[in-house]
């Protein structure tokens, strides 16, 4: 499954690159003599109410998903490095300070606080990114955390120690890099609720506007001609649904991969 999924995570990421070039339209053109027409061979997904070509907004929509996960995984994963291992190297009051601020944000639903904070800052692209990552930080902070509390015991960190090296030394050279396969698995399986999570601001009007193609918007265009003419919802769900699904088979395959203990059971 784990291959299976780097197949689909590695197609997907072929879409967003080339997509312009792949697209057989151009994603904003319409044909509204055939709106709505269903899928043919011209048009492989069919047309949307503004006679849209469907594949190639979905091509073009592959593009925001891919960005808005990879920047939300790299400013949460970054932010949640650097506090979960002053957390739990230093401790004291800055690690209760920083473990009560992740108690107190995983007490509420993430969503409802990126819907929130939409909602104050306003609909667009570059605010559901901000949201998504002050939100997103705090699962890599709580998983570093407890990685750091085990790693600061190992002999190699009390040599440091005791050679005199700085605590940003021994974090950056020593502790950090320990961390890394936990935290690669958890950026892994981070894109893919990252993806949903952009396209359900984009599906309640929060995220991408139009005329920019996104996934969610597509659904939400599409909801409204479940009965007359479902392709317009089926393709982006099934976009979704495969993106989202590859890159939780390809965390999982990294997890087992990466799991000294999963390894021995294997063998």
């Amino acid at each position: 499954m784990a291959r299976v999924g780097a197949v689909i995570v590695g197609v997907a990421v072929l879409a967003a690159v080339f997509g312009p070039w792949l697209a057989p339209y151009d994603p904003a053109a319409q044909e509204l003599a055939l709106r709505l027409e269903g899928p043919t061979g011209l048009h492989w997904f069919g047309l949307d109410e503004l006679g849209r070509d469907i594949f190639a907004r979905i091509l073009s929509g592959a593009r925001i998903s891919l960005l808005v996960g990879l920047v939300v995984v790299g400013v949460s994963s970054t932010i949640g490095i650097l506090l979960g291992s002053v957390a739990g190297y230093v401790g004291g009051r800055i690690d209760e300070v920083i473990s009560r601020a992740i108690d107190i944000l995983l007490a509420f639903p993430g969503l409802l606080l990126a819907i929130a904070m939409v909602a104050v800052l306003g609909p667009s692209l570059t605010n559901v990114v901000l949201a998504l990552s002050l939100i997103g930080w705090v699962g890599y902070a709580r998983l570093v955390r407890g990685q750091v509390l085990r790693s600061r015991e190992f002999d190699f960190v009390q040599a440091a120690r005791a050679l005199g090296a700085t605590t940003p030394r021994i974090l950056a050279r020593h502790i950090i890099p320990t961390t890394l396969p936990a935290v690669s698995v958890q950026a892994t399986l981070g894109m893919g609720g990252a993806i949903l999570a952009e396209a359900a601001l984009s599906f309640l009007g929060l995220g991408v506007q139009p005329p920019t193609p996104s996934w969610g918007t597509m659904l939400n265009y599409g909801r409204g001609h479940l009965l007359d003419a479902p392709h317009l919802t089926v393709f982006p769900g099934l976009a979704i649904a495969i993106l989202v699904l590859g890159f939780n088979f390809l965390g999982d395959g990294l997890r087992d991969a990466l799991d000294p203990a999963t390894r021995g059971r294997r063998t």
